[in-house]
């Protein structure tokens, strides 16, 4: 993949404070609302089966209430697990779950400023936190915190995720409603500008149908994806707004009589730079 000095397109500007703040009013509804979630994590984690890995310190990056978490404490069992969210409640709930038994750690943090020492980690997984940041200084905190030759893995949204609610919106007006995800190309340039080595990305579209508009609003706040974009509208959104909004979503109706809702799923992994006498992974034919 060729490297590039900046992005192709600048990514949007986040109001980190609303991210935060989403997730954790989403605490209580997340797990019930979280299947395509789960069901994303679940690919992740497999593909760790053609990846030679024995890591001794894991960071579930993004961890959420700890479905990952737990999944990588059974499958490396010997391994220390550390979990981290930007939501407080989020990682009450994944260390509740954890037991007292288990080697499994849970800390609210910001993955664009990681309070992890340099080198600590063997693996990091980030199953669908990337979209919530800025990918250079999130990248670039990874790359650090990783061991020589260690292993990044992450999913996240790329731009095509909630195309259909993107264009009824803008048919309704000039706002901006639904989050900005980053294209893989471009978080392909992100690992080399923070110098991970061997990055490669590919893609994936999922689809989740629903009887209406609201059944896809209901869920958007109940897992807490709400628009953080800072040139949001800051104003509450009006009655005759949701009704032309509603009406927009109708062109998008299948023959089934349902309206779908695209995801755009972007794999990726790296390692980071190998020390000179040891190379940390070896992927499977």
């Amino acid at each position: 993949m060729p490297s590039s000095p900046a992005a192709d397109k600048p990514v949007a500007a986040l109001d980190r404070a609303a991210v935060r703040q989403a997730f954790e009013r989403a605490v209580a509804s997340y797990d019930a609302a979280a299947v395509l979630q789960r069901r994303v994590a679940d690919e992740l984690l497999e593909r760790l089966d053609f990846m030679s890995l024995k890591p001794r310190r894991i960071l579930d990056l993004g961890c959420g209430t700890g479905y990952c978490a737990r999944a990588l404490q059974k499958r490396y069992g010997k391994a220390r697990v550390f979990g981290l969210d930007l939501a407080h409640g989020m990682t009450c709930v994944a260390k509740k779950r954890a037991g007292w038994r288990g080697r499994q750690h849970f800390a609210c943090g910001d993955a664009e400023t990681l309070p992890f020492a340099s080198g600590s980690f063997d693996l990091v997984l980030s199953s669908l936190a990337l979209q919530w940041c800025q990918p250079d200084p999130a990248f670039g905190e990874m790359a650090r915190i990783l061991k020589p030759g260690g292993v990044l893995l992450f999913a996240s949204f790329g731009p095509d995720t909630l195309m259909e609610l993107r264009q009824a919106w803008k048919d309704v007006d000039d706002g901006t409603h639904v989050h900005d995800f980053i294209d893989m190309h471009d978080l392909g340039d992100a690992m080399l500008r923070a110098g991970l080595a061997d990055p490669v990305v590919d893609m994936d579209k999922l689809i989740v149908t629903y009887p209406d508009v609201t059944g896809l609003l209901r869920d958007l706040k109940a897992i807490g994806a709400s628009n953080a974009a800072a040139s949001r509208p800051r104003t509450l959104t009006g009655r005759e707004h949701f009704r032309r909004l509603h009406a927009a979503y109708e062109k998008f109706r299948n023959q089934q009589g349902n309206l779908p809702a695209t995801y755009e799923v972007v794999y990726g992994h790296a390692l980071a730079a190998p020390g000179p006498d040891r190379q940390f992974v070896e992927f499977s034919p």
